[in-house]
């Protein structure tokens, strides 16, 4: 794989009133990214669990390509509520897989056949993550043609005035890199 687009960040389970689906921004942005031809992977972390596992088939059976880690975490899920108004609440769980996405050799080498990157602030609530999406990024190729695409998740409980800072670099130097 040659000029990838990568989505980057949670692959997860959103628990909907009428049941489960796969979610998460960057694992969507693959996916859709595939649908139009192009060459795509998502890279995420699931646990050693059904759920997890259940996710790794069901990008296999869609041909999605990935690079999923099996970490000693459990596999994300957000609950869906709507309450009265129709308005959803999401508790998004944490200290789970995707917040834990590890740094490997394998990784860096997807890297530097990334054109385009996908990954947004939730994934980097945790340092683990966070440092594996800064790695991913320094080992991307920076060309004049190449995309980073920072999807800005304002969350309720997962934003605050200190995110640029839990970014552990100046915003300018963060936003050149996108």
């Amino acid at each position: 794989m040659n000029d990838i687009v990568v989505g980057m960040g949670e692959a997860l389970w959103d628990v909907l009133p009428e049941g489960k689906k796969i979610g998460g921004a960057p694992a969507n942005f693959a996916y859709h990214v595939s649908q139009f031809g192009l060459p795509s992977c998502v890279v995420s972390a699931v646990g050693d669990d059904a759920l997890g596992k259940e996710i790794i088939e069901n990008f296999t059976s869609k041909g999605l390509n990935q690079f999923i880690a099996e970490v000693p975490y459990p596999t994300g899920t957000v609950q869906v509520e709507i309450d009265q108004a129709g308005v959803p609440q999401y508790e998004i769980k944490e200290n789970v897989a995707w917040d834990n996405i590890p740094y490997t050799a394998h990784l860096e080498a997807i890297a530097e056949k990334t054109k385009a990157v996908c990954f947004g602030s939730l994934a980097q609530r945790n340092v683990v993550s966070r440092n594996t999406i800064n790695r991913f990024l320094d080992a991307m190729p920076q060309t004049e043609d190449s995309l980073v695409v920072f999807d800005v998740n304002l969350r309720q409980g997962f934003y605050n005035k200190e995110i640029p800072a839990q970014i552990e670099m100046p915003v300018h130097e963060f936003l050149e890199k996108c």
